[in-house]
């Protein structure tokens, strides 16, 4: 059982989990402590909890019974680094369990992931299968992929042999990369946006967000995760959510994981919510806040729903 200890009590509760390798993970929890059912949001690659704070709370005013869990990977936000081999979606997976079973070690859970953090749901999935349908009732994936991130769209970059370059140079000296990251930020600025959110008018604010959160994450975190993108499949893990409601939202201009991503996902999964949102991109989170707290808010009221019904029928029996 990973070790917890409370920071701060508010309507933002700041924790610490201790993971079974003693990585130390800051976790936010919101709403009751006692609410019946839990939602976890878990980030994406060089991202941290904020870039689900617009999200959180457009979803905790159409829930505001439910408590909503946040927590920043390993090597990223405040959270603490850790050894570079152990940044692997397994281990985020094993990650995800540890922080599950410190703040919500029983009732039920939704698990939402946006891109990396979608990956490391299918992860979780895959890892702990006898969880869903049990400890797992419902599950979103946004802006992701199951597999193939290398084959279409921005994700062919990974196949470039400049990354795996990029990548011996940041095990070799990564103090003097993480200097040049900086210096790199400014003149590749352009490059990110596009990749993020296209040619599209977005504001200023999300723009600075999604610059901070990026600019904050080590360059040994940036480089080490890619080449878990290049060879990650859990294709196998989509038809156990047939078992649990689930959704699977992605924006229509996504250039990082197009939609033909979400599209393959949501025809091996039995009565999947597939919910394309027109225009938006891979930040889609930032992007259309309200849209996708909606799509999740249908998630949790389905998992709540299906999970009366199942116990009104097992007490009929």
């Amino acid at each position: 059982m990973p070790d917890i200890s409370t920071i701060a009590h508010s309507a933002q509760r700041r924790v610490q989990v201790s993971t079974r390798d003693g990585v130390e993970l800051t976790v936010r929890e919101y709403g009751p402590r006692s609410a019946e059912l839990t939602v976890v949001l878990v980030h994406g690659h060089c991202l941290r909890t904020e870039s689900w704070s617009d999200v959180r709370e457009a979803l905790r005013r159409e829930h505001p019974g439910a408590r909503v869990v946040c927590y920043d990977h390993r090597g990223h936000g405040e959270s603490a680094t850790a050894p570079r081999q152990t940044y692997n979606l397994e281990q985020l997976a094993d990650d995800l369990h540890d922080v599950l079973d410190a703040v919500a070690p029983t009732g039920p859970v939704v698990l939402v992931g946006h891109s990396m953090g979608g990956m490391t749901v299918l992860s979780y999935v895959s890892r702990y299968r006898a969880e869903i349908g049990s400890r797992i009732v419902g599950a979103g994936l946004v802006a992701t992929a199951a597999s193939g991130l290398a084959d279409v769209g921005f994700g062919r970059l990974l196949r470039n042999p400049i990354i795996a370059v990029f990548q011996a140079a940041v095990r070799r000296a990564p103090r003097l990369m993480q200097h040049a990251k900086v210096l790199a930020c400014k003149v590749f600025a352009p490059v990110v946006r596009t990749a993020e959110f296209g040619d599209r008018q977005v504001s200023a604010r999300v723009l600075a967000l999604a610059e901070a959160m990026h600019n904050a994450t080590s360059i040994v975190t940036m480089a080490t995760f890619l080449s878990a993108f290049k060879t990650f499949d859990r294709t196998d893990a989509l038809p156990a959510l047939s078992a649990i409601p689930t959704l699977i939202l992605c924006g229509s201009a996504d250039l990082m994981t197009p939609p033909s991503h979400s599209i393959a996902m949501a025809a091996a999964v039995d009565y999947a919510d597939f919910v394309q949102i027109d225009g938006a991109g891979h930040s889609v989170i930032l992007e259309q806040p309200a849209q996708v707290a909606t799509a999740i808010a249908r998630l949790v009221g389905r998992a709540s729903g299906e999970r009366i019904e199942t116990a009104g029928l097992a007490l009929a029996a």
